[in-house]
């Protein structure tokens, strides 16, 4: 039974950390846009300097994403030096915990606010 309340107990934790990133912090939500910061480096002449410069700083895939895109998008987070996590909840869930009306995917943390999602995601690493 203990594990159980550790996870429940988690669940709420990023969703509270969540619902202060979606009031203070910058987010992109979607597939796409998620890919777009992923990949958004500093690029010179045409030649990418760093791929390690995206402007994403964690990426949050819901459990129901499909294969392929959960493993672009992680392939993606790796290229860029960005922390996944695996939201517990389906689309559905993620989208509620975003305090939105519609269903989401994945998600794409740029600015945390006063947020520290980013500091527990990487101590939980």
């Amino acid at each position: 039974m203990a594990p159980t309340k550790k996870v429940k107990k988690n669940a709420e934790s990023i969703n509270s950390r969540l619902a202060l990133v979606m009031k203070s912090g910058k987010y992109t939500l979607g597939y796409k846009s998620t890919l777009k910061t992923l990949r958004s480096g500093h690029v010179v002449a045409s030649v990418v300097v760093d791929v390690g410069l995206g402007k994403s700083k964690l990426v949050i895939i819901c459990s129901n994403c499909p294969p392929l895109r959960k493993s672009e998008i992680e392939y993606y987070a790796m290229l860029a030096k960005t922390h996944v996590h695996h939201y517990t909840g389906n689309n559905v869930d993620l989208g509620t915990a975003c305090g939105k009306l519609f269903r989401v995917s994945s998600l794409s943390i740029t600015d945390p606010g006063d947020s520290d999602i980013i500091r527990t995601e990487e101590e939980g690493k």
